[in-house]
């Protein structure tokens, strides 16, 4: 599966954006899409994740209550809705799959992880 991920941009805090991972060449069905971020000088780190067939989300503590994942079946594409964005929400969001298949998990792990998209930058002032 190919992913493209956008909805980038420039936002104050305290403000929200809408990130998008749309799928190609196949369906999400079976997968788990998780949002991982990047910011300057830090390692990659999990956001949020949702299994596609269920519904099921887990989110990190540090976006838990503010950013929400969501996916629309029709579009066949993942959204992460970041609402009272922090400063150090800044860096560069992707989103990945996992195969899970028939199994429950969810992982946080990013090396559980294949097909990245190729990001989308997220800047939010203070």
């Amino acid at each position: 599966v190919q992913l493209q991920a956008s909805g980038g941009g420039l936002v104050q805090a305290g403000g929200y954006l809408r990130l998008s991972c749309a799928a190609s060449g196949r369906t999400f069905s079976g997968y788990v899409v998780g949002w991982f971020r990047q910011s300057p000088g830090k390692e990659r780190e999990f956001a949020a994740a949702i299994r596609w067939s269920g519904g099921y989300t887990t989110y990190a503590d540090s976006v838990q209550g503010r950013f929400t994942i969501s996916g629309d079946s029709a579009k066949n594409t993942v959204y992460l809705q970041m609402n009272s964005l922090k400063p150090e929400d800044t860096g560069v969001y992707y989103c990945a799959v996992y195969y899970s298949g028939f199994s429950s998990n969810v992982p946080s792990d990013d090396r559980l992880y294949k097909s990245w998209g190729q990001g989308t930058l997220v800047t939010v002032s203070s």
